[in-house]
């Protein structure tokens, strides 16, 4: 992670991606990779199929439960999140896509942007994109409406309406008022009642809004703009009464775009982006294809893009070799690197801005004594998974020793030195035995059985927990990312990764309300919130330093290692360039073409 925060997102790898992170990692290496700037003269046209490891589960990724890597890949594509106003390039430089849309700082004092759309806009249903659009993005990401108090062990509400379900945190946009909307309903102004540090990396564009006010029995976008100005702010201290059509709006948006088969529904395909859905056999395929209606920059060259559910590496790069997929982005492993290179693609390589990570849930009455915490934490082999899993790929790979940076980042040294990580350097079986003064606690683990690298990581717990007498549970499960929420098990194995940039994703997994808070954990809930209105970069570190040290105090959870990352990339396609961060080798998905 910077992670230096991160919006995460789960994926069903188990690895949950970011949505927004600040993170800077040195440049990614890359080996026999064709120029991805040298596309102008490259073929219009054509079809590129791109091995996937998870299949697809929702429209909407922005929910606890649906928040995975597949469905951000598909909302990225379709434009409805993180891909309208701007995207993040390969040095995680912020880049502005002012085809679709421009966005300014205007003030400072109260600090003020304003964001303004192309006429030209449209839907891939043909209806216009309007402030509409970003006045509903606005109220799903800001919170305004939520008049919840949660029970900060259980995540329950327990006065209040929560109407959006978010998996990331409102922080920031919380301070915000009804947005100010311009007459010719195309610009959109925010005034921040505190300074945000991410104010740059708010992207408000999610679901068309006239599909939403549809769904929830309004006539227009602008009928659900009028009723979302006639609403008060939700008051958790005082709450209003249940809106219904607020809130058939927010249950439609919550879990109408999750699926399990290829919609009958048009209305769950329309795409503001490049790209749009057109077919699905679950298990199998994911089909997107041209919008026709999209004007903005980011123009495939392509014609259609498949992505294939290939969980096995193995049977990736036989796919790779045979032709049958043209782009594949395995979870890395020496033996896959190996036979990618035997293939004769071009192998693109680097570090990824994700790390795995074990979590002790505090929802749990086993985890609820620091001494059992502690003492489960001293029976992790972390040395012994990492020799295991990553070391045969870079050899030069560390245990990671922070819960916010990576090795690459500036602060990462000092914080070690002084996180307390020290403390969980080495197993230490006879200290754990001591902690526990005789008992036998049962921690039950939850990970994914369909990745390798978590089945090994949970074996090696297993084994050396038990030695401290710790009865283990194995509660791994295909549809772990769907029980992560739930909080039915005393530690989860999985893995966030970040987009590159920013700090938002601090108080989605660190404040007590964070949409990614899966270990119920509120220790650093007032710091991980203070991360979104700190502009002294200086003072920010100092922030995460505390956070950092605070979490090995309480003795949270740990850190197990970065993740290196490999594409294999066939001769007929060009344009693909490596990217470390949550959107893949599809960061840049329209330089991409056939070359035959």
């Amino acid at each position: 992670m910077s992670i230096r925060g991160k919006l995460f997102r789960k994926s069903l790898s188990g690895v949950a991606v970011i949505g927004v992170a600040a993170l800077a990692l040195t440049a990614c290496t890359t080996s026999g990779s064709p120029d991805p700037t040298d596309t102008d003269a490259a073929a219009t046209g054509g079809t590129v199929t791109v091995a996937i490891v998870n299949d697809f589960t929702s429209f909407n990724n922005q929910t606890p439960q649906s928040n995975l890597d597949t469905n951000g890949i598909v909302g990225y594509l379709m434009g409805n999140y993180g891909s309208a106003f701007s995207y993040i390039d390969p040095e995680f430089n912020l880049v502005h896509e002012e085809e679709f849309g421009t966005f300014e700082k205007t003030s400072d004092d109260p600090q003020t942007v304003t964001y303004t759309l192309n006429p030209d806009n449209k839907w891939s249903d043909g209806e216009p994109v309007t402030a509409d659009d970003m006045v509903y993005a606005w109220a799903v990401g800001s919170g305004y409406y939520n008049s919840a108090t949660t029970d900060p062990e259980t995540g329950d509400v327990l006065t209040g309406t929560q109407y959006f379900e978010l998996a990331g945190s409102t922080a920031g946009l919380d301070t915000t008022e009804f947005p100010e909307v311009s007459d010719d309903n195309l610009s959109m102004t925010l005034v921040y009642g505190t300074p945000f540090a991410d104010w740059e990396i708010v992207n408000p564009i999610a679901q068309p809004a006239h599909i939403v006010a549809k769904k929830a029995g309004l006539s227009s976008a602008a009928d659900l703009t009028a009723l979302l100005k006639s609403l008060p702010k939700g008051d958790p201290a005082n709450p209003a009464a249940v809106d219904p059509t607020l809130k058939a709006a927010a249950d439609f948006v919550n879990t109408g775009y999750d699926v399990t088969a290829f919609p009958t529904d048009p209305d769950l395909l329309v795409s503001s982006g490049p790209m749009v859905p057109t077919g699905w056999t679950p298990g199998q395929s994911f089909t997107m294809e041209r919008n026709e209606f999209y004007v903005a920059g980011m123009k495939p060259k392509i014609d259609k893009l498949i992505m294939r559910v290939i969980p096995d590496a193995n049977a990736e790069v036989t796919a790779l070799q045979n032709g049958e997929v043209d782009i594949m982005y395995p979870q890395a492993s020496a033996d896959t690197l190996t036979a990618l290179e035997n293939t004769g693609a071009d192998v693109l390589t680097g570090d990824q801005l994700s790390y795995d990570h074990v979590d002790l849930n505090f929802g749990s009455t086993t985890f609820a004594d620091l001494n059992v915490r502690q003492a489960f934490l001293k029976t992790i082999p972390r040395q012994q998974i990492l020799d295991s899993l990553i070391t045969p790929i870079n050899p030069d790979a560390e245990v990671l020793n922070s819960q916010i940076w990576v090795p690459a980042n500036e602060p990462y040294s000092d914080s070690v030195a002084n996180n307390g990580s020290s403390d969980y350097a080495e197993v230490d079986i006879e200290g754990a035995k001591a902690l526990l003064a005789g008992a036998t606690p049962t921690v039950s683990i939850l990970y994914n059985t369909k990745n390798p690298n978590r089945v090994d990581t949970f074996q090696a717990i297993q084994e050396s927990a038990s030695q401290a007498g710790f009865v283990i549970v194995d509660k791994g499960s295909p549809d772990w990312s769907s029980l992560l929420a739930g909080g039915d098990y005393e530690a989860s194995i999985f893995g966030w990764i970040s987009p590159g940039v920013g700090t938002a994703g601090i108080p989605q997994i660190f404040s007590t309300d964070g949409g990614g808070n899966y270990s119920r954990y509120t220790g650093t809930n007032d710091d991980a919130i203070l991360t979104q209105t700190t502009l002294d970069p200086d003072e920010l570190v100092t922030i995460e330093k505390r956070i950092d040290k605070q979490m090995f105090a309480d003795a949270y959870g740990l850190p197990l290692f970065q993740l290196p990352g490999v594409y294999g990339v066939s001769k007929r396609v060009s344009g693909v360039e490596y990217m470390g961060n949550q959107t893949g080798p599809f960061w840049n998905f329209w330089e991409w073409s056939v070359n035959e």
